[in-house]
């Protein structure tokens, strides 16, 4: 009888256990997840059962093809308990959502092991101890948020081991202490960083991307100082730098150094030993306390003009447009490009994104009414493919404007890859759209107003694309506000109203020689609508072969560029092969549009300018090839 007792428990248990190993690999980990879980008031792991062959299909869970997990999401579900170790071992998962629940204890080192990984979500919970080192495994990491928790103990320095976190890193409401790491200055501009409402103390580290930082990123620290936030850094006087002992050198300055992974400008260091943390204001957030602005309402209408030096003036161009300047102050913002021009930033209130543009000082000097007609005759010049002016600030020493953000990029980007480029290769009619989009804005600019605007700087990281891949011109008016890249005809009557503008030498040694017309490419010489005709057609030649302006490797040592190969091609009657995008090969369908298409951009890079045609001429000829 005995016996029979032994041979009935082994046959039960076999036959459990070969229920919950019918679960593949992936099923038996999340159990223990739930297992760990000691609280679910509403009941949402209840379809999490052993007695299931596939986890595919339980509450909060995704898989793939292969049965495999891939994300969790269990957000905002009241759960209480813990994560078990098992969960690392994972090994497709992709996404682990946890937050706004209850989960407590250290985060286990084992997790880490779930290399898959590219978000992590684990905020507003309350999680404790340390943040492992070995957390650096995750290396296809983009997101990491442990916002609100209990965790201690310094700043991992290894987190920008993680070369791939480039979307956010958010440590706010926890009890971090120590200083801010100065490898954190390695992060890249593009990653969201905020590291609020910690224990940190210290000097805020004056180097790489957490120069561009807004002091929201560090609020809530009662014991760090320094840029930029508002709290000065107590400084021995024994420590003091000694004073530039040639004071007319300049420290620090910002030159473009071609493609780079997303279109930004690298900072290089001139003649400086170190960064001179003034050249790097975030924007007008930083100075609010300096600036002394206006009381009353601020929009379209006019203030009384502010003693120049003294006050600012925010002025909004747009009656549509309700965003203000307090909303600026308190929005984030993140730094999506750099050029001699000035920094430009993505600011986000709310539901409201907009473009914000800090004008790099120059050697002019603009007065309150000066800089007033310039901006607001650029406001004045609105067509659906310019990118829209909707504000600007002017105070003494900070320009500010403020633009519609258009967020999928330049064509720059699109064309030859880059950070933050999603975009699969163009097709044949996105071109053409991007191309006659693209001549349209132009020929506004140039017919808008009598005196015959000039845009003075076209090229492709000058174009925006929207989700919808129609073309945007950007930058329109800064060639004149921005004396590093022209200088006013005359230094009495600046009006952007001129048909010309003149070049300084600065900017014809700039990396866009190659699509400045050969007339504009000596210094003291006039940009004229010519000019951007022939710019114009070095980006549509751009656009057809998807080789830089300057023609790259494909330049057989002549040094002149994309259209003298292109002509060459033409004029020796070799296969159009050679020159075409690659990636158009397969449009057979295209041929006779996309050669003329060439013919367009030929015409508009016509050595003499006299041959060039008018912008309408141009933007008409591209609207007749039609899509087949």
């Amino acid at each position: 009888m005995m016996n029979v007792v032994v041979v009935v428990i082994l046959s039960f248990l076999t036959f459990s256990i070969s229920v919950i190993f019918s679960l593949n690999s992936d099923g038996v980990s999340l159990l223990a997840l739930k297992s760990a879980i000691s609280n679910d008031p509403s009941q949402f792991l209840s379809s999490w059962s052993e007695l299931d062959s596939s986890a595919c299909h339980w509450n909060g869970i995704t898989c793939d093809e292969n049965q495999k997990v891939t994300s969790i999401s269990l957000s905002s579900k009241n759960l209480s308990g813990y994560i078990p170790s098992e969960i690392g071992a994972l090994s497709s998962l992709s996404i682990l959502s946890l937050s706004y629940n209850n989960f407590s204890k250290p985060i286990p080192i084992h997790l880490f092991n779930a290399t898959s990984l590219h978000s992590l979500d684990l905020s507003n919970n309350a999680f404790t101890g340390f943040l492992p080192q070995q957390i650096t495994s995750l290396i296809n990491l983009k997101h990491l948020d442990l916002s609100a928790n209990f965790l201690n103990g310094s700043l991992p320095l290894e987190l920008t081991h993680l070369t791939l976190l480039t979307g956010t890193l958010n440590l706010s409401y926890n009890r971090f202490s120590g200083q801010v790491p100065s490898s954190y200055g390695k992060f890249p501009v593009t990653l969201s960083l905020d590291l609020r409402h910690n224990n940190l103390t210290g000097k805020i580290p004056s180097v790489g991307s957490l120069l561009n930082q807004g002091p929201t990123a560090f609020s809530g620290n009662p014991f760090l100082c320094g840029f930029p936030l508002e709290t000065p850094c107590a400084e021995p006087e024994a420590q003091k730098p000694p004073p530039n002992p040639n004071p007319n050198e300049e420290e620090v300055a910002f030159v473009g150094k071609g493609k780079s992974g997303n279109g930004s400008v690298v900072v290089s260091l001139i003649s400086g030993v170190s960064v001179v943390i003034g050249v790097m204001f975030v924007s007008v957030w930083v100075l609010k306390r300096k600036w002394k602005l206006d009381e009353g309402k601020m929009g379209k209408e006019k203030l009384e003009k502010p003693e120049e030096g003294q006050k600012g003036k925010y002025v909004v161009l747009d009656e549509g447009f309700g965003m203000e300047l307090e909303d600026l102050l308190r929005a984030s913002a993140y730094v999506v490009g750099k050029s001699r021009s000035g920094i430009v930033y993505k600011v986000v209130a709310g539901a409201t994104v907009v473009a914000v543009r800090r004008l790099s000082e120059g050697d002019v000097t603009w007065r309150f009414k000066e800089f007033e007609m310039e901006v607001e005759a650029i406001g004045r010049v609105q067509h659906p493919n310019v990118v829209r002016l909707r504000a600007y600030y002017y105070a003494s020493d900070e320009k500010l404007l403020v633009t519609d953000f258009i967020r999928n990029g330049t064509l720059h980007n699109a064309l030859h890859g880059g950070l933050g480029n999603n975009l699969p290769p163009l097709s044949w009619a996105a071109r053409l759209k991007i191309a006659q989009g693209t001549a349209r804005g132009l020929m506004h600019i140039h017919e808008c107003n009598p005196r015959k605007y000039v845009h003075g700087n076209i090229n492709s990281t000058k174009i925006l694309l929207d989700d919808d891949l129609q073309a945007y011109i950007s930058g329109f008016g800064l060639t004149r506000l921005v004396s590093g890249c022209s200088k006013p005809i005359n230094s009495s009557t600046k009006k952007l109203s001129t048909s010309q503008i003149i070049v300084s030498p600065q900017n014809s040694a700039s990396s866009c020689t190659m699509y400045m017309a050969p007339e504009g490419r000596v210094p003291g010489s006039k940009f004229t609508q010519k000019s951007d005709i022939y710019s114009f057609g070095m980006v549509l030649l751009e656009i057809l072969t998807g080789w830089l302006a300057d023609g790259g490797s494909k330049v057989e040592d002549d040094g002149k560029g994309l259209e003298s190969l292109v002509r060459k091609v033409f004029r020796q009657e070799r296969p159009l092969s050679e020159i075409i995008d690659p990636a158009l090969l397969n449009e057979v369908h295209a041929k006779k549009q996309i050669v003329a298409a060439f013919h367009i951009a030929l015409n508009c890079t016509e050595l003499d300018p006299e041959f060039r045609p008018r912008m309408r001429t141009v933007s008409d000829n591209l609207d007749r090839i039609k899509l087949q």
